[in-house]
């Protein structure tokens, strides 16, 4: 990796409003930044070029968050890839399977400030 190589995110997030802040965020963060607003949207675009971190809604139209991990088989076929569940649906079941499935940290929504959730980002990547 060259040190002018930006980390690339991935933001799977439904709600438009949400992504496109946490894109401006993170872009400004110098990150490459791409948005799917489901997960099967979000398997296409990992697919295509594989992003060093997911940001990670759980609650979403067409395919969860849980069945992305699923499908996206993240720690059989993209071990190197972060994951950060950043949601505000706190059923532990479901955090549970998100752990499971290969996400690295679980975060929610409400409890994290921009500032917080660049500082989750950059520690998560490093």
């Amino acid at each position: 990796m060259t040190a002018k190589h930006k980390k690339s995110i991935l933001i799977v997030e439904d709600e438009p409003e949400l992504a496109e802040v946490y894109q401006i965020l993170l872009e400004q963060a110098k990150y490459d930044v791409r948005i799917a607003h489901n997960g099967k949207d979000a398997l296409t675009l990992a697919n295509e070029k594989s992003p060093d971190l997911v940001l990670l809604d759980l609650r979403m139209p067409v395919m969860d968050g849980v069945a992305f991990l699923e499908e996206y088989e993240l720690k059989e076929k993209h071990p190197n890839v972060k994951v950060i569940v950043f949601s505000n649906y706190d059923m532990q079941d479901e955090i549970d399977d998100a752990y499971r499935l290969g996400a690295d940290r679980y975060v929610l929504k409400a409890w994290a400030s921009p500032k917080e959730l660049l500082q989750i980002v950059a520690d998560t990547l490093s």
